[in-house]
């Protein structure tokens, strides 16, 4: 795993919690990256995590979610709404609201990266579930945290 040249130790960093082996992923499991973890400690700096959705008031387990079209860029702006896959329930709401709460950790931290959960709606980095598949693009959080200047790094399997 390759960090940033710049990470200082000590240094507050962003983590998505299920990447840390927090059993906090919409089915209830946990994602761990255990060589990012590695490098993340043998650096020395502070991590921070994070699970949006759960930040936003979604429980675990919940139900699987996406945007119908776009990615989290057009979520962010308004441009498109989040809604569980199996029954339609809007939530978009949520969404946003962990996205703004993983800012507000990220600015009380003074967070300049994260290392979040690729492909997922909430902080897929290259990659995001929107329209009942992969898209390129990120998820909310990923882009909430983009439009306010901090570098995102993909995480997870």
């Amino acid at each position: 795993m390759q960090l940033p040249q710049d990470l200082r130790a000590g240094e507050a960093v962003l983590v998505s919690a299920c990447v840390l082996g927090e059993a906090v992923r919409y089915d209830g499991g946990a994602d761990l990256d255990a060589a990012l973890l590695r490098a993340l400690e043998t650096r020395g700096v502070r991590i921070v995590p994070v699970c949006p959705e759960v930040l936003g008031g979604l429980g675990v387990p919940r139900p699987a979610a996406e945007p119908r079209t776009g990615d989290g860029r057009d979520v962010w702006r308004g441009a498109a709404r989040v809604h569980t896959v199996e029954d339609g329930v809007d939530v978009t709401g949520a969404f946003l609201a962990g996205a703004r709460a993983a800012l507000a950790i990220a600015r009380e931290t003074g967070a300049r990266y994260a290392f979040l959960k690729e492909r997922s709606p909430s902080c897929g980095v290259e990659a995001s579930h929107s329209g009942g598949g992969l898209v390129a693009g990120p998820g909310v959080t990923t882009a909430a945290l983009r439009a306010a200047g901090l570098q995102v790094f993909p995480a997870g399997s």
